[in-house]
């Protein structure tokens, strides 16, 4: 099928709330029948997230509790863009930094994700760290986390059995893992 048979061509928006995090816009749309429709779209800068990985095969994932699921949750190195027009490199570079105190030798970006593309514009950014140094962490005001290393294969596991329920995290570690595989058979 066409592409332009499947396409909503927004024609006009209204505020309906503007946040530190996020904006809300109501979207007026025309639909590829003609008619018109309403659509809810959450306004998001972006984000970059790290999957950083030491020679021994381990990672380091942050554990903080995540007040809106009431849970404790295992995710990647992670954060927003200061602006949407950041480079998501720099943004996961500091998050790193900041969050774990590591700094990392080479950066590869594995794939962009749309988190939620059915009502928001966010999209992150992740990436795989390696050849890592440390350094201090320099978490914000209002961060509470611990660290956790563990085998990258362990963390693969715990996605596996559910353990690890977050979507970046859960993305950003199977590709890292399947990368870092793909490296080893290759001899790199």
């Amino acid at each position: 099928m066409d592409d332009a048979k499947l396409r909503e061509i927004p024609f006009s928006s209204q505020t309906l709330y503007d946040g530190a995090i996020l904006h809300v816009e109501k979207w007026q749309v025309t639909c590829p029948n003609g008619h018109e429709a309403t659509r809810e779209i959450v306004v998001h800068k972006g984000a970059a997230a790290v999957v950083p990985v030491y020679p021994d095969g381990t990672t380091v994932l942050v554990r903080q509790h995540r007040v809106a699921i009431d849970k404790i949750t295992l995710e990647i190195p992670a954060g927003k863009l200061d602006s949407a027009s950041e480079d998501p490199l720099l943004c996961a570079e500091r998050e790193l930094r900041e969050e774990t105190g590591l700094c990392a030798g080479r950066m590869t970006h594995m794939t962009t994700i749309l988190t939620t593309p059915g009502f928001c514009t966010e999209r992150i950014a992740l990436y795989l760290a390696q050849d890592l140094t440390q350094g201090d962490m320099h978490l914000d005001e209002d961060e509470f986390l611990s660290l956790v290393r563990m085998p990258l294969e362990e963390a693969v596991a715990r996605v596996m059995r559910g353990e690890i329920c977050d979507a970046k995290t859960i993305c950003g570690l199977l590709m890292a893992h399947a990368m870092v595989n793909a490296a080893q058979r290759d001899g790199r």
